[in-house]
């Protein structure tokens, strides 16, 4: 069996012609083979979005979530309505194209297509994942970094697009080179009016007393999925959760706190701004092996 699977969409829309109107939904190609044209918009403005799920023992997890963000992702952009019906039946038959593996994943992502053309261009990628077995046991080590605009700016400004997933992650790649030039693994961004927003590829989860909150809603950052089953966990254990307007002194003043998000899972931080942070390291173990075992 392969290592990893690519499956191109033939119709990624109902609302856009279909690149060949006598082929299946979706075909399997070789990965490993050229299939994006350099006219595609993906290629030449980053014009697209995409979701990546998380596969553990060959179930999607949080898929439903995953489709409905990327729905909204798409009606953000003004790309045509993804056929949610097609992108499900395409991970589905991603992941279970994949040799076992205790977790792997899929990245959906949908394209405007060529500049002027009236299809888009839709693909769903497997693989296995990497071992991050390391970074969940001992943690990582964060620092902050202004975002450059205000809290707000998904009211103020929503032409900026913040809180859709998008394929425009030059921003996103350096900031990852500015935390390692700090001797730091990742990076929480803050906004210009001092609020914790999320990491560029993560959400912020942290843990006061008997409670684990998340910065609130409504601050141009991602829905995220992982965040929403850390909090389902930690609601069957008896624990509070809540979103809320979280600034720098707060998060610095918590018991706890991590990074989550889909394939990484949760990496807890235990370096932040370059001091000592303290880790729960039964909360970390169990909210992983949570997540990790979840089969929808």
């Amino acid at each position: 069996m392969a290592q990893h699977v690519l499956a191109i969409l033939n119709r990624p829309s109902a609302d856009a012609p279909a690149h060949d109107p006598a082929a299946p939904p979706f075909t399997f190609a070789d990965p490993d083979s050229p299939q994006l044209t350099v006219l595609d918009l993906a290629a030449t403005r980053g014009d697209g979005i995409f979701e990546t799920i998380s596969v553990g023992n060959g179930h999607p997890q949080a898929l439903e979530h995953h489709l409905q963000r990327f729905a909204k992702s798409a009606r953000m952009l003004e790309l045509p309505a993804p056929d949610l019906a097609v992108w499900r039946d395409a991970v589905h038959a991603a992941a279970a194209a994949l040799p076992p593996a205790p977790e792997a994943f899929v990245k959906a992502v949908l394209t405007r297509g060529i500049e002027g053309g009236a299809r888009p261009t839709g693909w769903v990628y497997a693989a296995h994942s990497p071992d991050f077995t390391r970074q969940r046991a001992e943690g990582i080590r964060v620092i902050m970094l202004d975002r450059g605009y205000r809290h707000d700016v998904e009211s103020t400004s929503p032409w900026l697009l913040a809180g859709a997933k998008t394929l425009s992650y030059a921003i996103n790649r350096a900031v990852f080179r500015e935390a390692a030039r700090r001797d730091a693994d990742d990076v929480i961004f803050v906004s210009s009016d001092g609020i914790i927003l999320e990491g560029p590829t993560s959400t912020v989860v942290y843990r006061r007393g008997d409670g684990l909150y998340s910065p609130g809603t409504g601050l141009g950052i991602l829905d995220g999925t992982t965040q929403a089953n850390v909090f389902r966990y930690a609601e069957s254990l008896g624990m509070q959760t809540a979103f809320e307007l979280t600034t720098p002194e707060i998060l610095r003043e918590a018991d706890a706190a991590w990074l989550v998000s889909s394939v990484r899972l949760a990496a807890p931080i235990r370096e932040l701004d370059g001091e000592p942070f303290p880790i729960d390291h039964d909360l970390s173990s169990a909210i992983n092996e949570y997540l990790r075992g979840l089969t929808a």
